[in-house]
């Protein structure tokens, strides 16, 4: 039993969800200067530059670094890449050597090459027809168009580019070019090694959404021939191994095996480069040219970006389980001034990801800042290369730093756990999503608005789906990120914030490099707390279920045997998933409260409570305990409201739910 502030509580808890909801517009919209909060000093940019760090051209700095002497990964596949940047032309010449050693046990008479960039080939792609053309807030222009074109394919030194073809294994669309089937000349036996050189050509698309270019700067993610992956006969379950293939489409990203990456990279002399691993060796300089080289292993990705214009700053970095890492940034112009912002957000990151989860392996992490002009390559994540959002003014609000941790938290989930986006998206997004809030909550005093995000979830859906599966980007997004994120939320607090770091630690180190499942994760949750999840799971990640309790009726009235007391009958519904406990508040009018718990098991429950005073309402969750119930507005129920007030209430809240949900929407 817990005695609030009666006469606050009364006025809050019907208002509760309302006032969380305008408290989140002011939390979007303030600037740091405003925010207040501890964190506010320690981010205060210095008048001068750190004394380890550096402003220097990463030209100037290169001192190539050598492979790790043990692979952490099954490294199936290995890329020697050569590409040449035609700035004039926004275009990529590329040679390619690619070999994959099968990891199966059952031959192989084809291999399969994603080739991403053909989702920008019309407007009758997949990517195209699925997304409308826009990716978040970005939208395509005339100049959005461009593509990835083999030009040659050689299986042991025999063209064979006249046995490619591109399929469509998800909506047998023709006019979709971004998966090619490459038929082998003789099958490919377990265990051997298949080497392909490939020459290609890409043309570069404004870039809206993630990929392209816009003036001088280059954003080459998926940007060459890349390899499917193939699944082993137990991987994320499967009973028989093979590929998995999908095209690329408007909500899904990318699912790849492990391997190395080395990359040579012809541009013009006054352009710098940012990309995924090290230096492998000085860059070479001629007079109207520069060759950068570098080397990138137990990664799944590569990629890279380029402009002229680049502000770079560089900062070594080590803390309690980060033996070392050079923070590497790569600004515009625009932003030079906020680097400190940029700089310290990468390490509070860093610092808490590797204390919580795993160490972050890798010895370096670059981070790029597009141009305003370029954002649809904003907020995007690749191994050991993210890239941020540009700040919109010069005193931004928290969401610059919010883009840095949560990408950074990618590096765990997407970059090492390596789940696969296209069908179990929610095993990234939503489990950074997670590790973001408690980042910027314990280090930045930003306190996730969570029973708020819960009135988003209007739609819910399973999670353990194909991302195109949900009806709209925003469907997607609501699920795989918030939806997801509270389904992590529900089980912390059941279990308690300490063992939930367990939980995730346990995760993460058991299946990082190893492409894990749903069924996974639950395992590792079973197995630390010695519970049975099924029930949980099976309503809330392979269901649609959300919580939703209800104070059905309140009867008060005199007691019959003591005319000095009251008798009230409270009826409480349960009209969504079960949960294992449920507080409820009965406030009486002389100030008394009492906290019961429910089981939340059964359709309803019934209490009786005598008192020496009326009942005067009752709220269920008060503390807001329940991440996943999303229809607070009939949570409370005052004793001597009508059902005409009441009802009347009830409909006025949520049209006003709607309007402001509305504007909140992305």
């Amino acid at each position: 039993m817990k005695t609030r502030n009666s006469w606050l509580y009364a006025f809050m808890v019907p208002a509760a969800s309302l006032i969380l909801t305008f408290a989140f517009l002011t939390y979007l919209f303030q600037p740091p200067s405003s925010q207040g909060g501890p964190a506010l000093s320690v981010l205060a940019p210095d008048a001068g530059k750190s004394p380890a760090q550096s402003q220097l051209t990463p030209d100037a700095q290169v001192k190539p670094e050598k492979p790790k002497p043990v692979s952490l990964s099954k490294r199936v596949s290995e890329y020697h890449i050569e590409v040449k940047l035609d700035e004039e032309e926004k275009a990529l010449q590329g040679q390619q050597t690619l070999s994959w050693k099968h990891p199966g046990v059952e031959p192989v008479k084809e291999v399969y090459l994603h080739m991403y960039a053909n989702a920008f080939e019309s407007e009758q792609t997949t990517f195209y027809r699925e997304s409308g053309g826009k990716l978040r807030n970005e939208e395509v222009t005339d100049a959005s168009f461009g593509g990835i074109q083999l030009t040659s394919l050689k299986e042991n030194g025999d063209e064979i580019i006249h046995r490619v073809q591109y399929v469509q294994p998800d909506d047998g669309n023709p006019h979709d070019h971004t998966l090619l089937k490459v038929r082998l000349s003789d099958p490919l036996k377990p265990g051997e090694e298949l080497r392909l050189k490939m020459s290609f050509h890409v043309q570069l698309p404004a870039v809206y959404a993630r990929m392209g270019y816009a003036d001088d700067f280059i954003m080459a993610g998926q940007w060459f021939p890349k390899i499917a992956a193939y699944e082993t006969k137990g991987t994320r379950g499967r009973e028989t191994e093979g590929w998995n293939l999908h095209q690329y489409h408007g909500n899904s990203e990318f699912y790849a095996d492990f391997g190395i990456y080395n990359v040579k990279i012809d541009v013009p002399s006054q352009y710098i480069v940012a990309a995924t691993g090290f230096p492998a060796s000085r860059t070479q300089l001629t007079a109207k040219r520069k060759v950068y080289h570098f080397y990138a292993d137990d990664v799944h990705d590569f990629a890279w970006a380029a402009s002229p214009d680049f502000v770079y700053v560089e900062e070594p970095f080590s803390a309690k389980a980060i033996p070392g890492v050079k923070i590497k940034l790569y600004l515009d112009p625009a932003h030079e001034h906020l680097k400190d912002r940029y700089l310290f957000a990468a390490k509070r990151a860093l610092s808490q990801y590797s204390n919580w989860y795993g160490t972050y392996p890798y010895s370096t992490l670059s981070i790029v800042v597009p141009p305003e002009e370029g954002k649809g390559a904003g907020g995007m994540e690749y191994p050991t290369l993210i890239t941020a959002w540009g700040a919109e003014s010069d005193n931004p609000g928290y969401e610059l730093e919010r883009v840095i941790v949560h990408e950074i938290g990618h590096q765990y989930w997407y970059g090492m756990v390596a789940s696969n986006e296209f069908e179990e998206a929610w095993l990234d997004e939503a489990f950074t999503s997670y590790a973001e809030d408690k980042v910027m909550e314990q280090d930045f005093d930003m306190v996730p608005p969570t029973p708020v995000e819960a009135l988003y979830m209007t739609q819910p859906a399973p999670m353990q789906q194909e991302s195109w599966a949900y009806d709209s980007h925003r469907h997607y997004a609501e699920n795989v990120y918030t939806r997801g994120k509270l389904i992590l939320l529900a089980i912390e607090k059941d279990i308690g914030a300490e063992q939930m770091k367990k939980v995730l630690r346990t995760y993460f180190q058991q299946w990082k490099f190893k492409h894990p499942s749903t069924q996974s994760f639950q395992r590792i949750l079973e197995r630390v707390t010695d519970q049975d999840w099924n029930p949980f799971f099976e309503q809330y990640v392979y269901g649609s279920h959300m919580s939703d309790f209800r104070v059905a009726s309140i009867q008060t009235h005199p007691h019959p045997e003591d005319t000095s007391a009251y008798e009230s009958m409270v009826k409480i519904e349960r009209k969504g998933g079960t949960v294992k406990r449920v507080s409820i508040l009965f406030h009486f009018e002389d100030g008394q409260d009492v906290v019961k718990i429910w089981d939340g098991q059964e359709k309803e429950g019934l209490f009786s409570l005598t008192s020496e005073s009326p009942l005067k309402w009752v709220a269920i969750d008060p503390l807001y305990q329940l991440p996943l119930e999303n229809k607070r507005v009939n949570n409370f129920m005052h004793a001597e409201i009508d059902n005409a007030s009441k009802t009347k209430w009830t409909t006025s809240a949520s049209q006003l739910y709607e309007t402001l949900l509305g504007l909140l929407a992305w």
